[in-house]
Order: structure tokens, then sequence, then C-alpha cells
């Protein structure tokens, strides 16, 4: 699994991107995690920061961020897609 925070690097997208490393480590899984601050990739995603992609689809974005526990559930969706 391949996971992209997109964000500058605001209080937001940090969180977000902090989020994600726990949620993966809550829900006992790997993936490759990036933090993207390149604004013309984070354009070809959304339009607005933070977002969240999570193997090339895009799983949410903008304000206000999504829970701890919303986030595991984005994660673990995705992993079940790739089991099956």
């Amino acid at each position: 699994m391949k996971i992209k925070v997109l964000g500058p690097g605001c209080f937001f997208c940090k969180k977000l991107h902090e989020m994600t490393i726990n949620a993966l480590a809550e829900l006992d899984l790997a993936a490759e995690v990036e933090h993207v601050h390149d604004w013309k990739e984070i354009m070809r995603y959304v339009p607005a920061t933070p977002g969240l992609v999570i193997d090339g689809k895009v799983k949410h974005y903008g304000k206000p961020l999504p829970s701890l526990e919303r986030v595991k559930q984005l994660i673990r969706e995705e992993a079940e897609k790739g089991a099956s």
C-alpha cells in the first residue's frame, strides 16, 4: 500500500501525516507513507490541502481533518481491497 499525505507542511498537514502513521501502527499494517510538499503534484490530486491519497485514490482533502478512527477506516478499506 502506498499512502501520500499532501500539503505544504502546515499544522493540519503535519497532523494528518501523524494520524496516518498512528493509524497504520494501530492497525498493524505496513505502508509506504510519503508527505508530498510539491504544489504541482498536490494540485494533480486535490484542490485544497491537506489531502490523503491511498493507492492513487483521493480519500480526503481539505478541512476539517478526519478523525483518527476515520483515517483507520479509510486505510482498512483499501487494505481489504488489496487483499482480495
